[in-house]
């Protein structure tokens, strides 16, 4: 802002939820009956998520130049944003001049014991990460925390050799603990 020492919000390629945001009015939207008395607000509504997972496919496919890709989703909670950006993908390759085949596999990281972070990740599943070699590795996330467990997933499959590896998050949050890994693609800041 001009004459404001307030620093602007760096949008990058996601959108940011300030910390003042109030949210929507529940009585905006309908949800299932079961959430009543739980909720308060909507702080993102589904269209939003569902216009962005869609905008990311697009900026994932121009990046990656519209070559094979290997999607590696890190369970749980990546599943269902990674199964929507998939058929995102799938959708803008089917309307392209170019097939680009996609291939899913499922890993989970283990950083955590008890609630607390532990200095090594453990990557649970999947196949033979050695097959990553020469290929164009999309990751896929739900939340972000640190970054921490990113990294380091992200320094285990370098060793492999993959030909380009992006990280895609539908979530980003701002901690003062990150240490300032943002993923290629992302929603927002939570």
């Amino acid at each position: 802002m001009a004459g404001s020492s307030e620093e602007a919000p760096d949008y990058g390629r996601g959108v940011v939820i300030m910390d003042d945001w109030p949210g929507y009015d529940l009585n905006l939207f309908t949800y299932p009956q079961h959430y009543y008395g739980d909720l308060e607000y909507v702080l993102i509504p589904h269209g939003i998520i569902v216009d962005r997972t869609e905008r990311l496919a697009k900026d994932i496919m121009k990046d990656i130049g519209y070559c094979d890709i290997m999607i590696l989703c890190v369970l749980k909670g990546g599943y269902k944003f990674c199964a929507d950006l998939v058929e995102h993908l799938k959708n803008i390759s089917r309307n392209s001049d170019r097939f680009v085949s996609m291939k899913v596999d499922f890993i989970r990281l283990k950083s955590y014991r008890n609630d607390q972070s532990v200095g090594e990740m453990q990557i649970i599943g999947g196949e033979d990460l050695s097959t990553l070699a020469g290929k164009n590795v999309l990751i896929v996330e739900d939340v972000v925390g640190t970054g921490k467990t990113m990294r380091a997933l992200l320094s285990s499959i370098e060793k492999y050799k993959p030909n380009m590896v992006k990280v895609a998050s539908l979530l980003v949050k701002r901690t003062p603990r990150s240490d300032g890994f943002r993923p290629d693609s992302h929603m927002r800041d939570q």
